[in-house]
């Protein structure tokens, strides 16, 4: 299959600026060779979305409406190809590549009914004089940097919002994954979209991206990333006042007390963390497990790593892909070996699966014996590991569990008793709690606290951090002014 290679700018496919191979880190071999923007495309960019956001914020809901139906339209067409680009520029399991997809689709169908139910707000005045109401505007120009994990559904997070809202946006997918991100701008180029409302161009370094970040241009930054990533785009970005909307690191824990039931848990975690070979944010890190059923459930995890199927093959049902390039590979093993050498239990995996001499992987590991000093405890691992920390008692686990330097994002909670959730769910300093199970879908907010972020993806949170609120007041008897200045 031949993969879009061109940039998306101003209306147009872009093939120019700089190169940068795209190689299938599960077989390691070159897919693509895309263009990439240097200072002028990345400033033609900014000039055109500048351009283009009076007539966009300006139009009718029903026309922007129009052309996101359009667009999604067209990802429903391309569905083959769109996932082909993920499966490929990421080696993802074929079948972890429908929810990318799935993402666009449904983010450009919510946004489009979800902008129609903004309303004005009507404030009641206490002296009886005057009316007011808030009315929503487009906040102006949004620049995104996407993440690599998730390539077609971080884009979805970002575009669906930002077009609903009136802002045009300037899409920076991520230099490992850009091949998708393109297949989107020539899906934008081919409905006749207008100039300047979607540009989506890759930056090799972090030249082109500050540059982007510093213009005073965007009103609105956003990214998908580390917490180190944000901390440095907001760096750059103080050259002008900008919002941010940032979905960042996290380390979440799982609390899995004596109560709970034992599948159940070994399901959700084991699901989470061994899709996507571990490399998504909200991932289990640090497993806390009641000493009484430690024994047990350890088993139980063992056992459902070692079922866990690794490769790259779209005609089986593929569990674990691999990680995204060599040095998150050297980043991992080297967690899994250190953790292994200051005293942990090496259960299952632990480096490359046996049958698999090319590619970057890493087979479902699972640690026991974990503790606080360990890299792999302390850090957001990003890979498919499992790091159990039995406890005896919970005199000490609000304290462990909120203990993350990345900041709070996910959190998990695993008992019978309902209570108890509800009042550890209130105790733990994360964005979200997860109780019994994991659920994610567009109409719920994700995000975090603390060094794990600002604002929301998905959910109408999503759509107002794109929205400036107005106040229009209006005295309501002129004629006594009228009178007064006489």
């Amino acid at each position: 299959m031949e993969f879009p290679t061109e940039m998306y700018i101003d209306g147009a496919l872009v093939a120019g600026g700089g190169r940068k191979d795209v190689v299938n880190p599960a077989t390691e071999e070159l897919i693509a060779t895309v263009a990439t923007a240097r200072l002028p495309e990345a400033e033609l960019a900014l000039q055109a979305a500048k351009a283009a956001f009076p007539g966009w914020a300006r139009a009718p809901i029903c026309e922007r409406q129009g052309w996101m139906r359009r667009l999604r339209d067209e990802v429903i067409a391309e569905e083959e190809l769109l996932r082909s680009c993920v499966h490929h520029e990421m080696g993802k399991p074929w079948a972890q590549t429908h929810e990318d997809w799935d993402r666009l689709v449904v983010s450009l169908d919510y946004y489009a009914e979800e902008i129609a139910r903004v309303a004005d707000i009507g404030l009641v005045d206490r002296a009886g004089t005057h009316s007011h109401r808030l009315v929503h505007e487009p906040a102006g120009v949004a620049l995104a940097f996407l993440a690599w994990n998730f390539p077609l559904l971080n884009l979805a997070f970002k575009i669906g919002p930002a077009m609903a809202a009136g802002c045009p946006i300037i899409i920076r997918p991520s230099e490992a994954t850009p091949v998708s991100a393109y297949a989107v701008g020539m899906l934008c180029e081919r409905i006749g979209l207008p100039r300047g409302v979607v540009q989506i161009l890759c930056t090799d370094g972090y030249d082109v991206a500050d540059a982007l970040t510093a213009s005073t241009i965007p009103a609105v930054v956003t990214l998908i990333g580390s917490t180190k990533t944000g901390q440095h785009i907001m760096r750059a970005g103080a050259t002008s006042i900008k919002r941010y909307s940032m979905e960042l690191g996290g380390n979440a824990p799982v609390l899995v007390f004596g109560d709970a039931d034992l599948d159940l848990a070994a399901d959700v975690i084991c699901g989470v963390k061994f899709s996507n070979a571990g490399q998504i944010c909200v991932s289990p890190n640090r497993v806390f497990v009641a000493e009484s059923v430690h024994a047990t459930f350890r088993e139980k995890l063992r056992s459902r790593a070692q079922a866990a199927r690794v490769g790259f093959d779209r005609h089986q049902d593929i569990t674990t892909g691999p990680l995204i390039d060599g040095r998150a590979w050297t980043r991992i093993k080297g967690l899994i070996d250190s953790a292994v050498a200051e005293g942990a239990t090496l259960l299952a995996g632990g480096g490359r699966p046996p049958h698999l001499n090319k590619g970057h992987y890493i087979a479902p590991t699972v640690l026991d014996g974990v503790t606080e000093t360990m890299d792999v405890y302390r850090q957001e691992t990003f890979g498919p590991i499992v790091s159990v920390i039995p406890f005896a008692d919970e005199s000490r686990l609000l304290e462990m569990a909120n203990d993350c330097d990345e900041g709070g994002l996910t959190a998990y909670l695993f008992t019978r008793d309902l209570s108890r959730a509800e009042a550890w769910a209130g105790r733990l300093r994360y964005g979200e709690i997860q109780i019994n199970g994991v659920k994610y879908d567009i109409d719920l907010p994700h995000g975090g606290i603390g060094q794990s972020g600002l604002g929301h993806d998905c959910s109408p949170l999503a759509l107002h951090d794109y929205l400036v609120v107005k106040r229009i007041t209006r005295a309501l008897d002129t004629s006594r002014f009228e009178r007064l200045n006489a």
